[in-house]
């Protein structure tokens, strides 16, 4: 246990700084794609765009693995068990083949069929369905990757899932103005090239992450032999409500937008960039969460339950004031943030106090992102997915819809309702673990 709370704090900045770069990357390369597809015309922007939110939603259901490998590589991890900590990621990467294999075939089949009901433009469809298509091909990989994610983190060497992102974009984006444009004899894909320079950067990240198994983590066991099935079903336990977590999020944004457009254009324009700069501002609370759960999960592997629960604290106390600060131009400047993104004053006017009480009410999400992922680290992931999916669906959409559509409320009336949400949501969170019934979970 470290004592002083100087020592804790480098500890935590440690873990979370490599975490918060490799997100802010995958976010670059995001703008990147964006502007390189651009260049092709709005259809084939709305083709990529479409097929990149439906190719989000299928692999969310392998994203959850990072969770489960990170909850009891961590336990083990905290107890000295340094020769067994890689056998979760063994069980990861079987259940990314059992799972995303034959999901990703049956989707591949099934673009064709279902994008039109997305889209119905044709030029767009034509974009959209080959980039899907392709993106779909990856999909095991993806599992892989959130598994060695949840990995490094969990033993305390995210420095590694930051070389492993920021290598992949390197070589997405280089593949993207060879295979989109047809540069350096590469054959003049369009939209399709940006899915396929996405697809091959996705394995050769799975390549390098395999590699970089071999070198950091066979003494724990890696790919030492196959892994057992309780090694499976206790990855599977935890996997399986964080995944299913991800997937009814990423269809609450669907049924999200879907409300706005029953109440405007405009509106769903602004949301759109508000949605985009919420998504990019959370993310140092995203990744002072996941050092959070591999310090709760070590805490807990060494039997210290208090030393677990402080750890939380400690790192809510950061995030916030990480969050706090990204907040305060949100409040002070919104138009000139919101003039980066919208040309239409009107539309700048219409998201600018949205934006404002979004900002004031950053250091709530700090708390329940923090402590959300710090349950997953103890292995609360179920009771995480029903706070999340319960208070999402059974609270915010349809009040939203309620209060939108139906009886008028505008743009700011939906914001506020989903800050309100939100911040139920932290007070939730922050009771749960006070409770402290996640300290006697066994994973």
């Amino acid at each position: 246990m470290t004592n002083t709370r100087a020592q804790r704090n480098r500890m935590i900045f440690a873990l979370g700084i490599p975490i918060v770069g490799g997100m802010i990357s995958q976010n670059i390369l995001n703008l990147v794609d964006t502007a390189m597809v651009g260049q092709l015309g709005d259809d084939a922007l709305a083709g990529v765009g479409v097929g990149s939110f439906v190719n989000f939603t299928g692999v969310a259901t392998v994203m959850g693995l990072s969770a489960g490998v990170q909850a009891i590589a961590a336990r083990r991890f905290g107890a000295g068990q340094n020769d067994s900590t890689a056998e979760p990621l063994n069980a990861a990467l079987i259940i990314s083949i059992l799972v995303a294999l034959p999901l990703s075939i049956i989707l591949m089949w099934a673009v064709p069929y279902f994008f039109p009901y997305l889209n119905n433009d044709p030029a767009v469809v034509d974009h959209g369905v080959p980039y899907l298509w392709i993106r779909m091909v990856a999909m095991t990989a993806v599992g892989f990757n959130f598994a060695f994610r949840g990995y490094w983190n969990a033993i305390n060497l995210p420095k590694l899932y930051l070389k492993t992102l920021v290598t992949m974009h390197i070589l997405n984006i280089l593949l993207n103005w060879m295979f989109i444009f047809g540069n350096a004899g590469a054959p003049e894909l369009g939209a399709m090239g940006a899915g396929l320079a996405s697809a091959v950067a996705t394995v050769g990240g799975s390549v390098y992450y395999i590699f970089l198994g071999g070198k950091y983590a066979r003494e724990g066991g890696f790919l030492a032999k196959f892994p057992s099935k309780a090694n499976i079903r206790g990855v599977l336990r935890l996997t399986i409500p964080a995944s299913l977590m991800q997937v009814t999020f990423a269809a609450g944004l669907t049924t999200l937008f879907w409300i706005l457009g029953q109440v405007g254009t405009d509106e769903t324009a602004a949301a759109t960039v508000l949605i985009n700069i919420m998504l990019v501002a959370i993310l140092p609370g995203v990744a002072f969460g996941l050092a959070a759960a591999s310090l709760v999960g070590q805490a807990l592997g060494r039997g210290d339950k208090d030393d677990a629960m402080q750890w939380g604290w400690d790192v809510v106390r950061i995030g916030m004031i990480s969050l706090a600060i990204l907040g305060l131009p949100m409040m002070l400047v919104p138009e000139l943030i919101l003039g980066i993104f919208l040309e239409n004053p009107a539309t700048v006017e219409l998201a600018a106090w949205p934006l404002r009480i979004h900002g004031a009410f950053m250091t709530f999400d700090a708390i329940a992102l923090v402590l959300m992922n710090a349950l997953h680290g103890a292995g609360a992931s179920n009771t995480v997915m029903r706070i999340s999916v319960g208070l999402q669906w059974g609270l915010f959409l349809p009040a939203a819809y309620l209060c939108g559509p139906v009886l008028g409320g505008g743009l700011l009336t939906i914001w506020s309702i989903q800050i309100l949400y939100r911040s139920i949501q932290c007070v939730f969170f922050a009771i749960t673990w006070s409770k402290g019934k996640w300290q006697s979970i066994e994973v």
